[in-house]
């Protein structure tokens, strides 16, 4: 068994060190030394430090936070104590659900649910890899994974005494109404364990089955049911919802206990074929090496230069958390569970991909991909429409074949609208019409279909008002305002789809309610306020005032969102009075006291400059809004202080929720001096670059940034050339991205118009 591991393990070698060469067959820099996963972990980051691959179904970490918000990933970087390690997780989302397929390592006697107790100093986490020393139970756990199996590794103190918990009745945020609804268990043999967890929370139905195969046989099986223990034959089937826990003691040994544990969206079989096809072998150090080459090979898709080991540790961390979601949730054999309930074969090609953060995303994470991994970029675009094929309505935030409905509006037609904007789509736009123009309407038949369960959240009266009134009445539902304003820019993006599509009517129709968000503005106060049934203000009005979930506004107040027509600029600032009068009202938003009122205040407000919240996705686009303004210099002061002071390398780094990669993405695309303000528009508008130099292989060869003068003192963009021409406007396209070339940035201490 050694020899063949070590012949697999040269095989590894070989393959990895063949495929992870530049095209001038030099081997590439080792970037993952520069990912801690750590980043995030603390205040309200809530990403998680254990192994994964990039876009992986295993998510393999421990949970050492089991309820409120901060147990949304299941782990908090303050937390001493650890639960069990667990296989599925989120991360840096704001609710809290999966954990599924618990497992503990303990020694001694500790009651039915031992906790295990460790010191931070003993945790390491990289890219594919995590480790820590269980203090109390003396237990050295390592963790590796491949994509759909995480891979444990046991050192035991006490070579006497190796027990394994398995907790079935695990769950993240049970406080929060997630629950077990149901278990079937199977002991195949005296090594091997498979079954089917069921459960309710975020999710409202949602199913995972799994295999446990351990290098040794056991030597003695407890089972807890309720906290009863039970005793049965050791060939054990057992079909419940009660709370289940096993407890595994194994035989004298002072040699490392080994478990693979697979998992499946579809069904026992689909996670014993998921075993066989990935992970043949026992080699942990094997599937270690290899995923830290795999996040090598995906991490040198941008290389950076810099003289500042801040900003490289930042820049490499969040590319990192860019890759995590969505993940891939289908089976080796191509079998998966759809938006409709039904297990389904992928067509050749297909894959099928589940957490689309889509409200979070579309800002940042979905443009980004669209220069980094195109082909990736172009085939979430036909998940979402597949989403559309199986359950008649665009996925919005789809957990686990499960419609969440969460946050605003229909946003997948932002990204349906960018790819085809950057010529990235590869279906039939007829259909991408149909899936936006259906998704952005009321419908009664869902609302039927999904009476009684969690995906009712997804029909709401929004849109129904919107196609009545034309705008939101403030008085019939909460968040009026919000979506008001994304909805104009959803119908903006159908538009897109329709016109692309040769459907002349429909775009027509949808172009006319890209402008509702008109109804909004109050030409006084210059803000965007809730407008009555009665066509009149909300008063009284306060722009300070915050109620999550009540007032009019989503997760933000009237300041927050005053600044949100992406796609109608020109005419946005025409109607506030000019682009003098859009600067003076970023100024005040950006100066003003950072006092939020309301006593329900929205916890999501954070990263405060101002009433600017870096630390939610609304106010991502804001800095970047003085280039339509004469003083672009005052957007790259804020966004540098954004850059340096709201990203650190360290676990309370990320000043808000992660959300799944967009707080990242974010990051990597304003280090690079660039963003895109309005996805469906394919142009980028530059910032403030803090990276030296940086490199991205695209379709044309290489696109090359380069940044003169770079300092912290010199924060001001003197002047940009592209390809030798000097841009005369702060904008440049896609295009260009992809073509190739060099962008150069001459920076100054002194401001430049």
């Amino acid at each position: 068994m050694k020899n063949i591991g070590i012949l697999f393990l040269i095989a590894i070698l070989f393959l990895a060190g063949s495929c992870n060469t530049s095209s001038d067959d030099e081997v590439l820099p080792d970037l993952t030394q520069y990912v801690d996963p750590f980043i995030g972990t603390g205040f309200h980051g809530h990403t998680f430090p254990g192994p994964t691959r990039p876009y992986a179904l295993v998510q393999l970490s421990p949970d050492t936070h089991m309820m409120g918000w901060d147990a949304s990933s299941g782990y908090h970087y303050e937390d001493s104590v650890i639960y069990a390690f667990s296989h599925t997780h989120l991360s840096g989302t704001g609710i809290g659900d999966l954990g599924d397929v618990a497992l503990l390592p303990y020694s001694g006697s500790h009651g039915i649910k031992p906790v295990a107790t460790f010191r931070k100093e003993t945790e390491k986490a990289s890219p594919g890899y995590y480790s820590v020393k269980l203090d109390n139970f003396g237990v050295k756990v390592e963790l590796t994974s491949t994509n759909r199996v995480g891979f444990h590794k046991y050192t035991f103190d006490d070579a006497s005494d190796r027990r394994v918990m398995l907790d079935l009745g695990h769950v993240l945020q049970p406080n929060w109404g997630h629950s077990i609804t149901g278990n079937e268990y199977l002991l195949v043999n005296d090594s091997i364990i498979e079954g089917t967890i069921k459960s309710r929370g975020w999710a409202h139905d949602h199913s995972v089955s799994y295999r446990i195969v351990f290098s040794e046989p056991i030597e003695t099986l407890y089972q807890y049911m309720d906290g009863t223990l039970r005793d049965d034959s050791l060939f054990l089937r057992v079909n419940s919802a009660q709370d289940l826990k096993f407890h595994y003691k194994f035989f004298d040994s002072d040699q490392p206990l080994y478990v693979k544990v697979t998992i499946s969206p579809v069904n026992t079989d689909g996670a014993e074929r998921n075993l066989i096809t990935e992970l043949p072998h026992w080699d942990f150090e094997a599937v270690r090496y290899q995923s830290e080459q795999i996040w090598n090979e995906e991490l040198n898709r941008i290389q950076i230069e810099t003289t500042d080991p801040a900003i490289r540790k930042n820049f490499y961390t969040a590319l990192y958390h860019t890759m995590i979601a969505p993940y891939a949730y289908q089976d080796a054999d191509g079998r998966y569970l759809g938006m409709d309930k039904r297990v389904r074969m992928a067509e050749p090609g297909y894959t099928n991909y589940s957490v689309f953060s889509l409200w979070d995303t579309f800002r940042a994470l979905h443009p980004l991909m669209t220069i980094i991994k195109p082909d990736l970029a172009a085939e979430w675009g036909n998940v979402l429409v597949q989403g559309y094929k199986e359950g008649t309505i665009l996925p919005k935030w789809p957990l686990a074949s499960n419609y969440t409905g969460c946050m605003v509006g229909y946003p997948a037609v932002s990204v349906l609208a960018d790819l085809v904007a950057k010529e990235l789509h590869t279906g039939d736009l007829s259909l991408w019409t149909e899936a936006g123009v259906r998704s952005s309407v009321y419908r009664e038949d869902l609302a039927e279909k999904f009476k009684g369960t969690r995906e009712l959240d997804l029909i709401t009266m929004h849109p129904y008002y919107k196609e009545k009134y034309g705008y939101v009445p403030a008085d019939k539902v909460p968040e009026s305002v919000s979506w008001g304003l994304e909805m104009a820019y959803y119908d903006w993006c159908i538009s897109l789809l329709a016109e692309q599509a040769g459907l002349d009517s429909i775009a027509a129709a949808y172009r006319e309610k890209a402008g509702y968000y008109k109804r909004y503005l109050d030409p006084e106060t210059k803000m965007m306020r809730g407008v009555m049934a009665d066509g009149s203000f909300r008063i009284p009005f306060n722009p300070r005032y915050s109620s999550h979930m009540e007032s009019d506004y989503t997760e933000g107040n009237a300041f927050q969102w005053s600044f949100f027509v992406p796609h109608d600029m020109d005419n946005f600032i025409a109607e506030i009075g000019g682009s003098k009068e859009l600067e003076a009202r970023l100024d005040t938003l950006f100066t003003t006291s950072s006092q939020i009122d309301g006593e329900n205040a929205s916890g999501d407000i954070t990263g405060l400059i101002g009433q600017y919240a870096h630390g939610n996705e609304p106010s991502h686009h804001m800095a970047y809004l003085y280039n339509w303004t004469g003083s672009p210099w005052k957007g790259q002061e804020y966004i540098d202080y954004i850059l340096r002071e709201f990203y650190l390398p360290a676990p309370e780094g990320i000043i808000g929720n992660e959300d799944c990669g967009q707080m990242s993405a974010w990051y990597v695309m304003s280090a690079l001096g660039f963003y895109q303000v309005c996805p469906g528009d394919p142009v980028y508008t530059i910032g403030r670059p803090i990276v030296d130099r940086a490199r991205i292989p695209v379709a044309g060869g290489t696109f090359e940034i380069v940044i003169n003068n770079n300092s912290p003192e010199n924060r001001y963009v003197r002047q940009v050339t592209l390809n030798g021409k000097r841009l005369d406007t702060p904008f440049f396209t896609h295009k260009d991205i992809v073509a190739g070339g060099t962008l150069i940035f001459d920076m100054s201490n002194i401001p430049s118009k």
